[in-house]
């Protein structure tokens, strides 16, 4: 059977998430119209030809569904994380960039292209990241520890960002933490505490935490990964570090979502356990045929878990809505204050400043 006939698809649900406070919150997640596989040419057809008709370009997160991916690669769109997917906008001739991922991969989008036209399959595409860190709250957490360097993970919104001093993506975020660190800077981290968690372990910096977590990388399990190695002793593990610190400790690689593509071309094996989204095994499949791919395991015996390795809200990317959104149907722009924009892009910049002195291959790497 067909991989994206096979890949898991989220059902209407409400699905909880941690505030800041400790709070559960409840936001929705809405899959988009199933595609019928008899359709499914004619579909992709019609999405080609309005992408040349609009003059856009279709970048893709490595986590939204194998029919989106695919059809970004072929008709000369980007699938990859969501800073870089701003950069190949920006760096794109087209002037319509449409983001197939979640609300803040759009924002960041606008951000960093605020003279182009930015859409969105569903503006309602949400992650749980951002939804836990509210600007006005987050905001006066920030005025409480004015001594402190205030950092953030690119899964926030345009308001957040506007509050910070620095973005960084997971693959440059224990780079720019450790030289804050050397400077004797104090960092104020949000939101990810997992992942805050990692780069205080690995840098030894003195870092206030935000209370946050994504709701897939959250529900990977320690017991079940260590007995699914049992199971598989020849595969490596390879974790994103938005992981719980247990998980991570049994991992033979730690990276972002194109740092875990990395590892694997790296280290060479035939089978690899993945503890991220299980999206990104798609690409994974397509650059390394012949090895095997086992997606972590997210709940034990009789559990149940709401992402279970796919997020819900990058399952609301689909083809026919993103067909609906080039035919010129409402409510698919990205809009940004153009004074928080203007904000927001400092700390962006900021990272990219340094990524070109400090990382001169660096290409992206966040969720």
């Amino acid at each position: 059977m067909r991989e994206w006939m096979t890949m898991a698809v989220a059902t209407p649900i409400q699905i909880r998430f941690e505030r800041f406070n400790g709070d559960i919150g409840i936001a929705p997640a809405t899959p988009p119209h199933l595609v019928d596989p008899a359709q499914k040419p004619a579909l992709v057809e019609r999405a080609k030809k309005l992408l040349r008709e609009r003059d856009a370009v279709l970048v893709a997160h490595y986590y939204v569904h194998p029919d989106l991916q695919d059809l970004a690669q072929a008709t000369g769109g980007t699938v990859s994380d969501s800073l870089e997917m701003a950069r190949f906008g920006h760096e794109h001739p087209a002037k319509t960039i449409v983001v197939a991922g979640v609300r803040f991969m759009g924002e960041t989008a606008k951000i960093l292209n605020p003279e182009k036209t930015v859409l969105m399959p569903d503006l309602a595409a949400e992650c749980s990241l951002d939804l836990a860190t509210p600007a006005e709250p987050f905001s006066g957490f920030c005025d409480e520890h004015p001594d402190r360097v205030v950092v953030v993970y690119a899964n926030t919104s345009a308001a957040v960002k506007a509050r910070a001093d620095w973005m960084v993506t997971s693959s440059i975020a224990e780079k720019i933490v450790g030289w804050l660190h050397k400077q004797g800077k104090k960092v104020l981290w949000a939101p990810d505490k997992h992942l805050g968690a990692y780069v205080q372990k690995v840098t030894g910096a003195d870092m206030l935490m935000w209370n946050a977590a994504c709701v897939v990388h959250d529900e990977f399990k320690a017991q079940q990964l260590e007995e699914m190695k049992l199971l598989h002793p020849d595969a490596k593990v390879l974790v994103h570090p938005e992981s719980p610190e247990s998980v991570i400790a049994l991992a033979d690689a730690v990276g972002s979502t194109t740092g875990i593509i990395q590892a694997a071309e790296r280290l060479g094996a035939k089978k690899y356990i993945v503890a991220t989204d299980g999206g990104i095994i798609h690409q994974m499949r397509k650059r390394m045929p012949g090895v095997t791919f086992i997606e972590a395991p997210t709940a034990g015996k009789g559990a149940t878990c709401q992402s279970c390795a796919h997020c819900p809200w990058m399952a609301m990317n689909g083809l026919h809505n993103l067909i609906d959104t080039l035919e010129g149907a409402k409510g698919h722009e990205v809009f940004v204050d153009p004074a928080i924009g203007a904000r927001a892009k400092v700390p962006i910049e900021r990272m990219l400043d340094f990524a070109k002195r400090v990382l001169p291959t660096f290409q992206g790497g966040d969720a």
